[in-house]
């Protein structure tokens, strides 16, 4: 998937800065692998110290390192293409009268997508009140670590909310002994699980 790439704001770029910004990717890097990729956020107090010490913006900085948290949102994606065939599954679960399930497996030349289905009964309330009632969470699949799996897109009606998953690669036409393992978040960057697991067993 390509990116949209915004237009550059300026053109001006002062070449003496090359040698500093190739230090700073490279800090990127190195505080990438020894956060093991969950960079969080440095405590508000030392982000206080550090503008004060280094002559810089406090709420520049929080801005700066909580950028740092949206690196996945920029990784190159997947598009489905080449559609071949439906995978029947047919599975479900009933969990706290909310009743998940995933009826069938699309299968593309580059790619699988998996929509996991939730299903619940409605009181007749007024829309403000299912609002404060029903947030939608974050859900992540999770099925090995052969295979890369994101939520492309999410959406919902009274009683029901669908979940979007595409998987690369795809997963293979006999799906038997695959586990489909869906973990639930209360946040987008999956720092708040709220301990709901569903688990659907592909036999």
């Amino acid at each position: 998937m390509k990116l949209n790439r915004q237009p550059r704001p300026t053109n001006h770029y002062d070449k003496q800065l090359l040698q500093i910004d190739e230090q700073i990717c490279a800090l990127l890097k190195q505080r990438k692998e020894l956060s093991n990729n969950n960079p969080g956020l440095p405590p508000d107090d030392v982000t206080s110290n550090w503008a004060i010490k280094y002559d810089l913006y406090e709420e520049y900085l929080s801005s700066l390192f909580g950028a740092l948290r949206l690196e996945d949102f920029f990784k190159p994606r997947v598009e489905p293409t080449g559609f071949r065939k439906h995978i029947p599954v047919l599975k479900s679960i009933e969990k706290d009268d909310r009743f998940y399930s995933v009826a069938a497996i699309r299968q593309y030349e580059n790619a699988s997508i998996v929509q996991l289905q939730i299903d619940w009964d409605e009181p007749e309330d007024s829309p403000n009140e299912r609002i404060n009632r029903h947030k939608i969470n974050t859900f992540e699949l999770f099925i090995s670590k052969k295979y890369d799996c994101w939520q492309k897109r999410a959406r919902g009606s009274t009683g029901h909310l669908t979940y979007h998953f595409i998987v690369t690669p795809p997963l293979p036409d006999d799906i038997s002994e695959i586990d489909l393992v869906f973990k639930e978040y209360s946040d987008t960057f999956k720092d708040k699980p709220t301990g709901l697991e569903i688990v659907i067993n592909l036999e």
